[in-house]
């Protein structure tokens, strides 16, 4: 049996099936559980998608397939679902994001760190930021996502953890707990951070980035400004044009291209095949620079292991302060730090 040969004529008859038995019988007379992440919207009805797509299999193959034998996700029963023209939606709501507790904590934040009711138009415009952010794909999001209700529990969660708040907490969760921390620390980066995701939404600047994709994921769960104004911030770090400007610059001064946090060289190491290589370092992040153009005195040019150093927890060192705790650390050790040529050169520097 081809795992996800089955027809359009084969679905409907299954979920004329479910119709007629009931969703409890159904599941029982197949082996299935309920849904825990997928469901099939249908003529205004709901279904769980791993069953449906698996007893289908027995209108062409003779046998249903059992719940053991594929997985009721992305790849499996979904893309099949999804391929003969099926709506696909998510039986409850995903955990929220760093970007969208941002901008929840940013509301909280403005109303004197109370929680909002779902009926103040404070949280319908926070839902419609919600919904642009886009944070998941639409069939990972059920049918209340991010709406009002959800909006302001969320602002409840937050304010209710706020160390001032005396009466009963609701649940909330740690994620809640770190973004509030940031706030209550470093209050007008936080509101920066959140003031250009609206802004940035508003205007359609921004691109959506899916929760689930996990390049550089270690490091943007700690992006002081959260996982789509980190990847802004890495997209101008990777500009081969502005790298190369930079180097250009560097050497044209009469600099190396060593590391300005710690003296590496990657040509002194590696020979031939490290000549020409660092990595460029925007220095300020995106929330602070807003969207301009990048110049070449915004950037450093630093090795891999201290450009992962920066942007590992917030707040971001920048290379100097980097340099700072390398010296510290060396002093106690009784290790003498080389001093980066390009410094001595007097190329840019921070």
């Amino acid at each position: 049996m081809e795992k996800g040969a089955i027809t359009r004529d084969d679905i409907l008859k299954t979920l004329e099936e479910y119709d007629h038995l009931g969703r409890d019988a159904f599941l029982g007379a197949y082996g299935y559980g309920e849904a825990s992440t997928y469901l099939i919207v249908h003529d205004g009805k709901e279904y769980d998608s791993k069953a449906v797509a698996g007893v289908a299999h027995k209108h062409q193959h003779g046998r249903p397939l059992t719940r053991l034998e594929f997985s009721g996700g992305v790849g499996h029963a979904v893309d099949w679902l999804k391929r003969e023209g099926f709506t696909i939606g998510a039986s409850r709501n995903p955990k929220w994001t760093r970007d969208e507790i941002i901008l929840a904590c940013d509301v909280v934040a403005r109303n004197a760190w109370n929680g909002l009711d779902a009926e103040d138009p404070r949280i319908a415009e926070l839902s419609d930021f919600l919904q642009l952010l886009a944070a998941y794909p639409d069939e990972e999001r059920a049918s209340t996502y991010r709406n009002r209700n959800g909006a302001a529990r969320k602002t409840f969660d937050i304010a209710t953890h706020h160390p001032d708040y005396e009466k009963k907490q609701t649940k909330g969760g740690q994620l809640d707990r770190d973004v509030l921390r940031d706030f209550l620390d470093r209050p007008t980066e936080m509101a920066q951070a959140a003031a250009l995701l609206r802004e940035g939404l508003t205007h359609g600047t921004l691109k959506p980035v899916l929760a689930d994709d996990d390049d550089d994921a270690e490091d943007e769960a700690s992006a002081p400004e959260g996982r789509v104004l980190y990847r802004r911030h890495r997209t101008r770090e990777r500009n081969k044009g502005l790298r190369k400007k930079k180097i250009a610059a560097v050497l044209k001064s009469g600099g190396t291209l060593d590391c300005e946090a710690c003296g590496f060289d990657f040509g002194a190491v590696y020979g031939e095949r490290g000549e020409g290589y660092i990595e460029c370092h925007h220095v300020v992040p995106l929330h602070e620079a807003g969207e301009g153009t990048t110049k070449l005195s915004d950037l450093a040019l630093i090795c891999s292991n201290c450009h992962r150093m920066i942007h590992r927890s917030a707040p971001w060192p920048t290379p100097a302060d980097l340099r700072t705790l390398i010296e510290q650390q060396n002093r106690h050790d009784g290790a003498v730090l080389p001093r980066p040529r390009q410094a001595v050169a007097g190329a840019d520097r921070h």
